[in-house]
């Protein structure tokens, strides 16, 4: 593939190649999986109209392309003990965003982070018991990171994940 043709993988590893072209098939094969990560390769095979070896070979090639970054669980975070939720801008020094984000994976509740254009640098999701250790979070894990700035806590009040539309 040509140097022209590669991107940045999102973790900072090297190069990844460009994602192949989707087609109608999988992009309902995306969406099915969107709405039930644990369908079997039989069911979806079913739905998109196509063999289970095909169905199988797509969904491994939109793994290995990177289309499918993996499969887990919607989790209702308050019945899971982290009944606190809250969106945390920051703002961090020039040029040091791999440095901060290898720092906010490790928070404990750190669920999205996101580096963002605007009036702030990085939009951070985070998950905690309550509202001490929301403090806790804020005032000594992060304040305590270098390369931060500074922090703005915005605290949810009620969230929804959406399903997809389809």
């Amino acid at each position: 593939m040509a140097p022209e043709q590669m991107a940045e993988s999102p973790d900072g590893s090297g190069p990844v190649p460009s994602p192949r072209p989707l087609d109608a098939i999988d992009q309902d094969i995306l969406q099915m999986l969107q709405t039930d990560g644990r369908a079997s390769i039989r069911s979806v095979a079913e739905r998109v109209h196509v063999s289970r070896a095909n169905a199988y070979a797509r969904i491994n090639r939109l793994i290995e392309d990177g289309v499918i970054r993996g499969f887990g669980a919607r989790v209702n975070h308050e019945r899971a003990g982290q009944g606190t939720s809250a969106y945390i801008t920051l703002k961090i020094v020039q040029n040091s965003w791999r440095t901060v984000r290898e720092q906010l994976r490790q928070l404990p509740g750190a669920s999205h982070i996101a580096l963002v254009g605007g009036d702030f640098d990085v939009l951070l999701l985070v998950h905690t018991p309550d509202n001490k250790a929301l403090r806790e979070l804020v005032l000594t894990r992060l304040q305590a990171i270098p390369e931060v700035l500074s922090t703005r806590t915005l605290l949810v009040f009620e969230e929804e994940d959406l399903e997809p539309q389809g």
